[in-house]
């Protein structure tokens, strides 16, 4: 699937402007917009393509719009391989936002931009894995994200269900990259805490039915479930265990964040269900984000899977092209750093907010993006690190109801390395 997006407004040279020849800068998308984390992708990719609306109605990279060619990877690591090679080889984008989940991200990682040299930002794709990846000096330095590290969300999760009285859980995990090392990360730190595992039960995707597996699932009388998974088999998972006769207790990973999720289940089934987010500090972009993204995605709701933070990929994006002043990977690279500096102007999302950061760029000073996630910043591995939103959903709602700072999820982290 190919799309492309072209925003129409009149465009000034605020930075330097680039070649004519390089009029529009193309980049590549590669989303999940089918297969088991299609959810995840159709929200990212109409998140990413509102950031390049807003900013090329701002003015755009040197007076030239940012156009996104968008494929499809089927939640599939060898087809995403496929369009991504395409994308650098025969249309030479010198970025690639994508994947939403691991086990597409790490393969597009190895074998296409990293040896190529193209700059990757994933929204959501968490392993740690990555992080290794890029300690081993295996990335080129071009792959950042815009999600914690399951490495601390593993953490931050097993703190979470202790905190709330989960202390005996079956865990039910997708058996991928992302899936293993969740599990594996949480398990550490739960059974360190004092919880109890009762038993691991992995599954592979696209089913029609996991009762074999929530039955399995219920050995050891467990108090509730932990189901690391995406929506749509996810909802599956719940269903099953729930008619298994299992407690309508649930401990979830960010990405069953899913108004989807509660629908296919049943809202009176999930007021004991819990879980946690990356990146929530709330900005003048995450209202800006909430209020507009619906009706410029044609219903999708702004808490959608992956939406917020791939906004933020978007608009990094483009403003380390605007910054970069050229559509070299390289000169991308170099300039995302420079866009969410510590000592930068604050710079926030929308068209307004992006034309202040190109005057401010034109003028040689320094900016920082400020997304809907939350300030951003990226470490040598370009991995983030910010707060965990601990939600609940309640009456068919998601809800807020407190925050896990980095610096405690850290130091959890830090004993059990210790």
């Amino acid at each position: 699937m190919k799309h492309l997006l072209l925003a129409s407004a009149a465009f000034v040279a605020l930075a330097g402007p680039l070649a004519a020849a390089e009029c529009p800068v193309k980049i590549g998308m590669v989303m999940e917009l089918t297969g088991p984390a299609g959810a995840y992708g159709q929200a990212g990719a109409k998140a990413a393509e509102m950031a390049l609306r807003d900013f090329n109605e701002a003015g755009g990279a040197g007076g030239c719009d940012i156009v996104a060619d968008v494929r499809d990877s089927q939640s599939q690591g060898n087809v995403a391989v496929d369009q991504a090679t395409q994308l650098v080889n025969i249309e030479h984008v010198p970025v690639i936002i994508g994947g939403i989940i691991s086990s597409v991200s790490i393969p597009i990682l190895t074998s296409v931009t990293a040896p190529a040299g193209v700059v990757q930002i994933s929204p959501a794709s968490s392993s740690p894995t990555l992080t290794t990846l890029a300690e081993e000096g295996k990335t080129n330095g071009v792959f950042f994200r815009t999600i914690t590290s399951d490495a601390l969300q593993g953490t931050a999760a097993a703190k979470y269900a202790m905190d709330r009285g989960l202390k005996k859980l079956a865990i039910v995990h997708v058996n991928n990259d992302f899936g293993v090392n969740m599990v594996k990360e949480f398990v550490a730190a739960y059974k360190e805490l004092g919880g109890e595992i009762t038993s691991t039960t992995l599954y592979n995707e696209k089913q029609s039915s996991y009762s074999a597996e929530a039955s399995a699932a219920l050995a050891g009388d467990p108090d509730g479930l932990y189901l690391v998974s995406y929506p749509v088999d996810g909802a599956t998972i719940a269903r099953a265990w729930l008619s298994a006769g299992g407690p309508a207790k649930f401990l979830l990973n960010d990405g069953m964040n899913s108004t989807d999720f509660i629908e296919a289940v049943g809202a009176k089934y999930l007021d004991d269900a819990y879980g946690t987010s990356s990146g929530t500090s709330e900005t003048v972009s995450t209202r800006y984000f909430y209020d507009n993204f619906a009706a410029f995605s044609g219903g999708i709701a702004p808490d959608a899977p992956a939406a917020d933070r791939s906004y933020d990929a978007g608009a990094i994006v483009a403003l380390a092209i605007a910054r970069a002043g050229s559509a070299e990977p390289a000169a991308i690279k170099a300039a995302i750093p420079q866009v969410v500096a510590a000592d930068g102007e604050p710079i926030h999302a929308g068209k307004d907010e992006f034309a202040k950061a190109l005057k401010l760029i034109a003028e040689g000073k320094p900016i920082r993006y400020e997304g809907v996630i939350g300030p951003v910043s990226f470490d040598k591995n370009g991995d983030i690190i910010g707060p965990f939103r601990l939600w609940q959903i309640q009456n068919g709602e998601v809800t807020t109801v407190g925050e896990m700072s980095a610096d405690e999820v850290a130091k959890i982290k830090a004993g059990l390395d210790g």
